[in-house]
């Protein structure tokens, strides 16, 4: 079996890796953390208007009607460059869960303006510190309106549509709300990686639609989890070899005692191990595309897979990163703390490696038992 992409989609990739070099240099990500701007508007535009929001929307949508697997190649470009814009949440999630369970009516109004770029998306489940879960939400849904809270909320701030999932008399349910409206109010949150934005956001009476059936919400929650942690995946790797190769290209510029200290074991080491798991998540990232492409039943083994082990990459790699430029890492002027807080941000974005690990060990128990 041939994991390898085709050459349409590694023409993707160079054409990907020459626009973000330009567009989304390690200055444009400074600007956004060091700045006012939630995120980078111009960015967003320009990738928006490269198609790159559209590119598994159905044509009759207004969109590309691409497979996933070119979704991969964009998802591991814009984790190189550590982009600083909501695309994996309206991408990633909102689109994802509008695709699976949107009604014709849903998906009429809302994915040509999502594939456009011109609405943005967020998923809102949690509420409170630890992982949720099917019975801790206190956000209600009844009579088409939504009160509760919930924090924190990727890019919840600058959003226009949230998918929301919340109790109802059925069960938990997922909703559609509109964000720009009376019954909603946001404030920002301070994360690890202010280069993305979250907010808390807050529903008194706000209007919503059922986004799928009643009381299948968290089901529907874990499918499009299933498929997002592929594609964060490849961006976690993306990001990975960007810490490396920053790591590497210091090692090999900074002498000590007359010689690089590329050229000592230690750093040799540390820059072997942490090539070692970017490799193995790269691996187990082609096993998720393929299954997440092809719909595959092995998608939720693949998926925690690929999560796990490229949540552990792109960890090891921006901490030696930091360790490798020794003193300086540590400091505001460097640049290694774009992908250590990228790093950590996503490792908890939709559950803990603690939480996929378990998913891994359901997963791989259900096979055997198959």
């Amino acid at each position: 079996m041939n994991f390898e992409f085709s050459e349409e989609q590694n023409l993707l990739r160079e054409q990907a890796q020459s626009f973000l070099k330009d567009q989304c240099s390690l200055k444009a990500v400074r600007a956004v953390l060091d700045g006012d701007q939630p995120f980078d508007q111009g960015l967003w535009q320009k990738v928006s208007e490269m198609g790159w929001t559209a590119t598994t929307i159905p044509e009759e949508y207004d969109g590309l009607g691409l497979s996933y697997l070119e979704l991969s190649v964009i998802a591991e470009e814009l984790g190189r460059q550590i982009a600083p814009i909501p695309f994996s949440s309206s991408v990633y999630l909102a689109t994802e869960a509008l695709l699976l369970a949107g009604s014709d009516a849903q998906k009429a109004h809302w994915l040509p303006q999502m594939a456009s770029g011109a609405v943005i998306g967020c998923l809102a489940v949690n509420e409170s510190a630890g992982e949720p879960g099917p019975e801790s939400l206190t956000s209600r849904f009844r009579g088409g309106s939504l009160t509760g809270s919930k924090i924190p909320v990727a890019d919840g701030d600058i959003a226009h549509l949230a998918i929301v999932l919340a109790a109802a008399d059925e069960g938990p349910t997922a909703v559609l709300v509109d964000l720009n409206q009376a019954g909603v109010s946001r404030s920002s949150v301070q994360t690890i990686d202010p280069s993305r934005s979250h907010a808390r956001v807050d529903f008194d009476g706000a209007a919503a639609e059922v986004l799928g059936q009643p009381g299948d919400g968290w089901s529907l929650l874990q499918r499009v989890y299933d498929r997002a942690a592929v594609l964060f995946a490849w961006e976690q790797v993306g990001g990975a070899e960007t810490a490396l190769n920053m790591a590497k290209e210091y090692a090999l510029g900074r002498f000590a005692f007359g010689r690089s200290i590329a050229s000592y074991q230690a750093i040799k080491h540390k820059l072997a191990h942490a090539y070692v798991k970017n490799t193995l998540a790269r691996s187990n990232c082609y096993y998720g595309a393929w299954a997440l492409s092809t719909n595959a039943a092995e998608l939720p083994l693949a998926a925690a897979t690929a999560r796990v082990a490229a949540t552990q990459a792109y960890y090891y790699a921006s901490k030696e990163n930091i360790q490798t430029h020794g003193g300086m890492g540590f400091t505001w002027e460097f640049d290694c703390q774009f992908p250590y807080r990228r790093s950590k941000l996503l490792a908890v974005t939709i559950g803990s490696e603690a939480v996929w690990q378990e998913k891994l060990i359901s997963a791989v128990e259900s096979a055997h038992a198959a």
